[in-house]
């Protein structure tokens, strides 16, 4: 069954993660109060009534069930107030891993419809798993009953088994307002609309965002606009369960938590040979820079939203990783300090001291040149995930280059979703159904 919707236009009990124990409690005083009426108006007894039947699919004792099917309770003759799913994995490949993950990764949710007789799984299950479901229901008259099915769901073959590759941001970071989510995994995936529902992004402040892929096995989630500063962000890669691609199932759920900081926002016009930078909107520091010659387009600054990547007290700067033959006019190979790399195709924001023209004249073969002061600056103050707004050149910068998703409109890069839909991160859930068809 699809999930109820979870944008407020069905009841509030609908909702994802509406606390089923909140419904119990719900019931349990109204049949209080409905029998403290009856009492005091001639001491009648609760009339009685038929006791309520509970049905779960997956079928009791089933087997190698997919464990992309989702678990549905329905209730006749009364009311769910209670389903737990308990998962334990007994594939030898996944049960040495299993010991080693935080249970609360893998606490099933459910979406309970708005009279409360159908309950439906939000999340996969582990593959490789014996699985029981215990539900309860309660008649009008207050009497429960009890429904549990135990069965097993079908192990990940060895090579077809999808885990996280790499991420960023990891736990633990302070990240600019313009940092993107970017999941790597480590084989490619086609059911990209059922993965993307998988990945809940949840923040302090409920934002839309949406999920990009950059190629079949990248995942970028970035908001409509900018992070608000100064906010928790946490990300549930509820993958295990989920297929990927044909046959391929996730194995793992992961939790990523991470903050926004302080807003700190360079704005650069090529032509001025100068950076501004504000934070909280309230300028900071201008530096003096010389940028890209521009006598070709690899010699040219790119213009547009870049977001700052990774970082190198030292690095050596060699125009063979790009592209450019040792034996070429252009050809260079240079040490430099304190290195912020602000796309894929070679820029950085770094020290030049051997560079005469910062403040002057633009010269450098495309990256942008501090002075020594400056760089040292730069490197300490900022964070990954910081904006530097370029413009002023021809050379449009691409929105797969490197970090480059601010490049695209809010409209364009929803389009981009595989859900089409946007991800509110309140915690509402996800857009669309995580389950494969059945």
């Amino acid at each position: 069954m699809e999930v109820p919707d979870v944008t407020g236009k069905t009841p509030p009990v609908a909702m994802r993660r509406f606390g089923i124990g909140l419904v119990a409690l719900a019931l349990a005083a109204t049949a209080c109060t409905s029998g403290e009426a009856e009492t005091q108006s001639g001491g009648s007894e609760v009339p009685e009534a038929d006791p309520a039947v509970l049905a779960i699919t997956p079928a009791d004792g089933s087997e190698e069930v997919a464990p992309n099917s989702p678990v549905t309770v329905t209730a006749e003759n009364g009311v769910i107030t209670d389903v737990r799913v308990d998962q334990a994995v007994v594939d030898e490949a996944s049960a040495g891993q299993a010991a080693e993950d935080d249970p609360a990764l893998y606490e099933m949710t459910g979406t309970l419809n708005g009279d409360g007789t159908e309950w439906v799984s939000d999340w996969n299950l582990r593959p490789g798993s014996e699985v029981v479901v215990t539900a309860t229901a309660e008649n009008e008259a207050g009497e429960t009953t009890e429904l549990v099915h135990e069965f097993t769901t079908l192990e990940a073959v060895p090579g077809q088994r999808l885990e996280l590759a790499s991420n960023y941001p990891v736990s633990g970071d302070t990240v600019g307002v313009g940092m993107p989510i970017v999941i790597n995994f480590d084989l490619p995936v086609t059911n990209k609309a059922q993965v993307e529902n998988s990945m809940e992004v949840v923040s302090e402040q409920g934002v839309q965002g949406a999920w990009n892929w950059t190629n079949d096995q990248t995942a970028v989630f970035r908001p409509e606009e900018y992070w608000d500063p100064y906010q928790a962000v946490s990300v549930d890669l509820h993958l295990a369960g989920v297929e990927a691609s044909e046959g391929v199932y996730g194995v793992r759920n992961y939790r990523i938590d991470f903050e926004i900081g302080r807003e700190l926002i360079a704005t650069m016009h090529v032509p001025d040979h100068e950076m501004v930078i504000t934070v909280d909107g309230e300028h900071e520091r201008t530096i003096e820079v010389s940028n890209g010659k521009a006598n070709r387009r690899f010699d040219t600054t790119s213009s547009g939203v870049h977001v700052l990547m990774e970082r190198y007290e030292h690095i050596t700067m060699d125009s063979t990783t790009v592209g450019i033959p040792e034996d070429d006019p252009g050809a260079y190979n240079v040490d430099v300090q304190y290195a912020v790399r602000t796309s894929n195709s070679g820029e950085f924001v770094h020290e030049a001291s051997y560079n005469p023209n910062i403040g002057t004249a633009n010269t450098s073969n495309g990256c942008t040149n501090l002075r020594m002061e400056d760089a040292q600056w730069f490197f300490n103050n900022t964070l990954m995930g910081d904006i530097l707004d370029t413009t002023g050149t021809d050379r449009e910068f691409e929105w797969d280059n490197g970090w480059g998703f601010w490049q695209k409109s809010w409209d364009e890069w929803l389009a981009g979703s595989a859900t089409g839909e946007p991800h509110v991160t309140d915690g509402s859930g996800t857009p669309g159904s995580v389950h494969g068809e059945q």
